[in-house]
């Protein structure tokens, strides 16, 4: 038997914590099957194939050798760091991307279904979990997704096995296209330029050409006339076919089909916009098959897989007729919750514990919260037949509403001279009555389930149990809504969703509340919601031009609220605040709040793809302030005094016309970022965390230090100077002269816009109900500016 390992030092990270880096070689066990055990070195960053093949030479001399059989039917297992036996089926991973918890590997025999582990395996490297800790999970809305998933995985499958190559073409790269040709840019320009450059790449070698041509001109078109320029310059000889290629956008696995206008297609766009030259590739029609044929490969081999050990079918459920369901808004009964135990409760015996609750949608309270009566502080509490009742009814709930619980202990006001005691919480909200109130945990949940089903039923929530600086009634609205993963120790309150009637309450579609809104809006006895006289439309004005931060009386909100349709015709800037004055506890107004809105946002995206890890867009042509003064100078310690280094980057990359529009687009970026930095207090900027692209726009990156969280060392802040304006950039701007600093002017106005037009509070506070440090608790306006 292999002796135990008692060091537990992370022999698999990239540096160790003794040493500073991580050991070549490791020593590992292998348990064959033959029952003999091998202890051997080998390298740390080498494929489980490539340690297989060691273990086989090294096994030859020990006895049992002959028993042991071909090497590609057997396999290693090993132990993994979720304690989790786990087959190696992958053998081009590594052996510190593996990561065993002991550098122990067991030698088993292949079992049938290679070919399914194998995938397993790799979804799981892919997702980083193993799928076998998926299906442990025992939560319907995780199960509903996945098996959601599945259905439309193979549903697509379907539909590609019966595409042919050109309907296939047009359903994976569905060309990208504005409106008509005739759309006008954004900064206000009504006309495209008649003709265009385009930079055309080669994909069988490494020449590209530049073409200009007319803007009307078709991908079929530019096509024949990069062939003709190929076979001037190439293969005078060689015949071609304009059908035989297709054009892609370079470094972007993009494709422009159809046969539109190329200044219909929005990558063409947005090139002009940016003032680049766009960047085509002329690829042959055979490489994009061959992307189909493998797609379809790789399908017919899942299909006949899965086909080929079809499971045994199960016996004919008898299905219940169809379901019947009660709209929310049906029930008037007032909203409640049963409590039914309390468990791990960390409180004094001698205290008593309660129980608060409150609805709320957002941070918005929807009524007075609920509290239940005193009950012992023991470790198991009961709570029987204590029901809390809310004052509002079921159908006023909105669809988003949070059930916020918060558990606190009642003790006598704790004198000077008295021994502290270890269960006192540092979190004193409330003293009444000569008794102080203490926090023990909080959580949270929904009213509504995934589906909009009204929960109803038991459930045990385990609580957290810190508590953020601020609490709104004892209750943390703003903390997240998932109970706390690490029941052992964590206090549980059980508790009851009374059933409201015979059938399931659902909160209705988007469609069924529009037709409400409609129905309110046009009967004769809802409230006025018409257009108000000049004295109303004056105070709303008023109103509308105070500081975005002040508060809003109730009367101003009613107000507000009954012009909603003046403020949506005459006050665009009113959003905000119409948002305050919705009364998000009478669905009648919840309803009417669609009809206002016109969603026209574009959502940016980032994809995270594990812990610390995802991914960002490249942008391309662009380089570090640190890496531009350092290629420029010949003494690194003297690189950042160079003040010509970033105006000699700049002409390098552009003369004359192009070398003037760099400077302006230099200008315009440098002082939307300055204002954007300074309002929304982001610090930690220096050389290496600015970054110029060779048209010349500047723009920042690693936002790690925002909102005022700015760094510090020994209680000294880093931070000197509210944002990053150095000698180098003004001499850019001047154009390397001097008294030219009037276009940097126009910081002002931006800087005066940010509190003037379409205030959006950006909000630290959602960082609170996570694991994640927050930043500091500020509050700031920000507007959207085009040169950001």
């Amino acid at each position: 038997m292999p002796p135990a390992m008692t060091d537990l030092v992370d022999i698999w990270a990239a540096h160790s914590p003794l040493d500073g880096q991580a050991p070549v070689h490791v020593t590992m066990d292998f348990l064959l099957p033959t029952g003999i055990y091998i202890q051997m070195e080998v390298p740390r960053e080498a494929t489980i194939q490539h340690i297989k093949l060691l273990l086989w030479k090294q096994a030859k001399s020990f006895p049992l050798s002959s028993f042991l059989g071909e090497m590609e039917s057997h396999m290693f297992e090993c132990v993994n760091q979720a304690a989790v036996h786990e087959e190696l089926e992958d053998e081009t991973r590594r052996l510190c991307d593996v990561r065993p918890f002991l550098p122990v590997f067991r030698l088993v025999t292949r079992n049938c279904g290679r070919a399914e582990r194998l995938l397993d395996s790799k979804i799981g490297v892919i997702i980083g979990k193993g799928l076998h800790e998926l299906d442990g999970i025992n939560d319907q809305e995780v199960k509903d997704f996945r098996s959601k998933m599945q259905r439309l995985s193979e549903e697509r499958m379907h539909r590609v096995q019966m595409m042919s190559f050109t309907e296939w073409l047009q359903a994976c790269f569905s060309p990208q296209l504005e409106p008509s040709a005739g759309t006008a840019i954004a900064d206000g320009a009504n006309d495209w330029p008649a003709d265009l450059k385009v930079i055309i790449h080669f994909d069988q070698s490494q020449d590209s050409t530049s073409l200009k041509v007319p803007s009307s001109c078709t991908p079929s078109v530019l096509i024949e006339i990069a062939l003709k320029k190929w076979q001037t310059t190439h293969a005078p000889e060689e015949e071609t076919n304009k059908d035989k290629h297709i054009l892609r956008v370079s470094q972007c696995l993009d494709f422009l089909c159809g046969d539109h206008p190329l200044i219909q297609y929005k990558y063409i766009r947005s090139c002009l916009q940016a003032k680049e030259s766009p960047h085509l590739t002329l690829v042959h029609i055979n490489a994009v098959k061959a992307i189909f044929d493998k797609e379809n490969a790789a399908i017919g081999a899942v299909v006949s897989r899965k086909s080929s050990n079809p499971p045994l079918p199960l016996p004919p459920k008898k299905r219940a007729p169809t379901q019947v369901q009660t709209c929310v808004w049906d029930v008037s009964r007032p909203f409640k919750v049963v409590l039914v135990k309390g468990s791990t409760v960390n409180a004094d015996e001698n205290a008593k514990v309660q129980v608060r609750a409150g609805l709320f949608h957002g941070t918005e309270l929807l009524c007075k919260p609920a509290v239940s009566s005193e009950s012992s502080g023991r470790s198991n509490h009961s709570l029987e037949n204590n029901t809390l009742e809310f004052e509002i009814s079921v159908c006023d709930l909105p669809r988003m509403t949070r059930l916020c619980f918060a558990i606190y202990a009642i003790m006598e006001k704790v004198k000077k001279k008295s021994y502290k005691n270890p269960h006192i919480n540092k979190y004193q909200t409330i003293r009444k009555a000569g008794k102080v109130h203490y926090p023990i945990a909080w959580v949270n949940t929904m009213v509504f389930d995934y589906k909009g089903q009204l929960k109803t039923g038991d459930m045990i929530l385990h609580c957290w149990s810190s508590f953020p600086d601020e609490l709104e009634e004892m209750l943390n609205p703003i903390g997240t809504v998932r109970i706390n993963p690490y029941p052992e120790n964590a206090t549980a309150l059980h508790i009851h969703f009374p059933d409201y009637g015979p059938h399931p309450i659902v909160f209705p579609p988007f469609d069924k509340i529009l037709e409400k809104a409609a129905e309110i809006a046009g009967s004769s006895d809802s409230t006025p919601i018409g257009r108000g006289g000049k004295k109303f439309h004056i105070e709303l004005k008023e109103i509308m031009e105070r500081d975005p931060l002040s508060q809003l009386c109730e009367n101003e909100k009613d107000l507000i609220w009954t012009l909603r349709l003046d403020c949506r015709e005459n006050f665009p800037q009113s959003l905000p605040k119409l948002l305050l004055s919705v009364k998000w506890s009478k669905h009648e107004d919840m309803a009417q709040v669609s009809l206002l809105f016109s969603y026209r946002i574009v959502p940016y995206g980032c994809l995270a793809t594990g812990d610390r890890a995802g991914l960002i867009e490249v942008v391309s042509s662009a380089d570090t302030i640190a890496n531009i003064q350092l290629t420029s100078s010949n003494v690194a310690a003297a690189a950042a005094f160079n003040k010509d280094a970033l105006l000699n980057w700049l002409k390098e990359r552009n003369s004359g016309d192009a070398l003037e529009r760099a400077i302006e687009e230099f200008t315009l970026s440098c002082a939307g970022y300055c204002v954007a930095t300074y309002v929304l207090g982001i610090g930690d900027r220096h050389s290496d965390n600015i970054m110029v692209r060779s048209t010349g726009q500047l723009f920042h990156i690693d936002f790690g230090h925002i909102l005022g969280n700015f760094k510090s060392k020994f209680g000294i802040k880093r931070e000197r100077v509210p944002f990053i304006l150095t000698h180098d950039f003004i001499h850019v701007i001047q154009q390397g002269k001097t008294g030219y600093t009037e276009k940097f002017g126009r910081c002002v106005p931006l800087f005066h816009s940010c509190g003037s037009h379409v205030p959006i509070q950006v909000q630290d506070s959602l960082a609170l109900g996570t694991t994640q440090k927050p930043a500091s608790p500020v509050q700031v306006h920000v507007t959207p500016y085009r040169c950001m």
